[in-house]
């Protein structure tokens, strides 16, 4: 399995409880703040629900 680096890039305000539990599940708590995790189906499926607050990209 490969790796993801994931960006919080907008804000959580205004969002659903279960938008802003997922960011903080993923690890993102402030703007501009980068995690890495594995591309499992369950991070995968995280990032999809939140795809518009965050930006992801391949990592080596």
């Amino acid at each position: 399995m490969g790796k993801i680096k994931v960006t919080k890039v907008k804000s959580a305000i205004n969002r659903t409880q279960n938008q802003k539990r997922i960011l903080e599940a993923l690890g993102l708590k402030k703007m501009g703040q980068t995690v890495e995790h594995a591309d499992t189906p369950n991070i995968l499926g995280m990032v999809n629900k939140v795809k518009h607050l965050v930006s992801v990209e391949e990592s080596k």
